[in-house]
């Protein structure tokens, strides 16, 4: 017995030595930043930077990594002080419930072993996380709230259009307030159950992407094995998501999943974070005919950062990117969607963003079109569009 407690006490040690060490381990492994702070534009593009009003991000998985996003960090991507840094005013925070090992873009099955359960258990999250999708999502929900809690007045936690119309509002005299909304990346969280959908809800998401790489209970993912739409569980999701006035996301759905979306979806959708097909041709990018049905539909499509949507030379990509969706159906169709901390590698971190402000210049886009690209859209659509 006594041996047995030795290591027992042993194990204990390694284990907890192993949760101080290993997530930042993991984290800065994943989501490297190409170019280290601090960042130098133009003159021209600075004060046109911080002369916005409302700069916006529509993906970050920052909430995956157990980071304190109160406190800045030298390394990943976002936290609350880098965004009061670099002026942004409202960020999506989306969880990530399930990723599975060997992720890529053009095949992934369900039940490939999943990376996240390794990542809460070194994590030290709850026992009740490590075989859960629903709990895993609701406690990244519950982190956010108590993340807002910790920075007083100085952030707000967006759950309608009455809590943005008051960031806005606030703004306009202490830019140092700042603002995120909470987002499902793969309604996999959902575990099949109608009412888990009520349970994150009521835990404050107002986003929710149907899949991510692999294929889940409301359809096909562009990345999984069937091609599939929607399952009458997914038409009945997006249905209920309507009536709560909850922001569907086409990010990584198939084809086929994203027309379905548009016939049975009676309210404007987004892609959060995606590349266009004639920047660089890819499974996770969108075709001219997809964007002009997002347009169509009232919709926004955020432009990712990494290279696997827009090309090795990420900061031209962005822009061309930017250009293809504006010559199509027009800038109002253009927003920031870097996916952030989602195991990528960007070019710059979040106080980067002046850069994209810079290279726009560089390609002849307007001061309108740049304040509407680099926030005002995503501030338009979701006061449009939230309860």
């Amino acid at each position: 017995m006594k041996k047995v407690l030795i290591i027992l006490i042993v194990l204990f040690i390694l284990y907890w030595l192993g949760t101080m060490t290993v997530p930042s381990m993991i984290e800065k492994s994943n989501n490297p930043v190409k170019t280290p702070s601090p960042y130098e534009v133009s003159p021209q593009a600075l004060e046109l930077y911080q002369s916005l009003d409302f700069v916006a991000d529509l993906h970050c998985d920052a909430l995956l990594w157990g980071r304190n996003l109160t406190e800045r960090s030298d390394y990943g991507h976002v936290d609350f002080p880098r965004m009061q840094e670099a002026n942004v005013a409202m960020q999506v925070f989306t969880i990530v419930s399930k990723s599975p090992r060997g992720q890529n873009m053009d095949f992934n099955t369900a039940d490939t072993q999943d990376n996240i359960t390794l990542l809460n258990i070194v994590q030290a999250r709850p026992i009740s996380n490590w075989f859960s999708l629903i709990n895993r999502t609701l406690y990244q929900s519950s982190k956010l709230q108590e993340f807002a809690d910790n920075y007083g007045k100085e952030f707000i936690l967006i759950k309608s259009k009455s809590d943005l119309e008051k960031l806005i509002t606030t703004r306009e005299n202490d830019k140092n307030v700042i603002g995120g909304l909470l987002g499902i990346e793969g309604a996999h969280a959902l575990e099949g159950n109608m009412k888990n959908l009520e349970r994150v809800y009521d835990a404050g998401v107002r986003l929710v992407g149907p899949v991510h790489f692999f294929d889940n209970e409301l359809g096909g993912s562009a990345h999984g094995e069937s091609g599939d739409g929607l399952t009458e569980f997914g038409k009945s999701v997006i249905r209920r998501m309507n009536e709560l006035n909850m922001i569907i996301d086409l990010a990584h759905v198939s084809p086929k999943m994203f027309d379905d979306i548009l016939e049975v979806s009676e309210k404007p959708v987004m892609v959060s974070h995606t590349g266009i097909r004639a920047v660089l041709n890819s499974p996770r990018n969108l075709s001219d005919e997809q964007i002009r049905k997002v347009a169509a539909k009232g919709g926004i499509i955020g432009i990712a950062f990494f290279d696997m949507a827009v090309g090795d030379d990420e900061i031209k990509g962005i822009v061309a990117s930017m250009k293809r969706v504006k010559n199509l159906v027009g800038f109002q169709h253009v927003a920031l969607g870097s996916d952030y901390d989602g195991s990528v590698a960007v070019p710059f971190d979040i106080t980067g963003l002046p850069i994209i402000v810079e290279a726009l210049l560089k390609e002849g886009f307007t001061e309108e079109e740049i304040r509407a690209i680099m926030g005002e859209n995503v501030k338009r659509f979701l006061l449009e569009n939230l309860g």
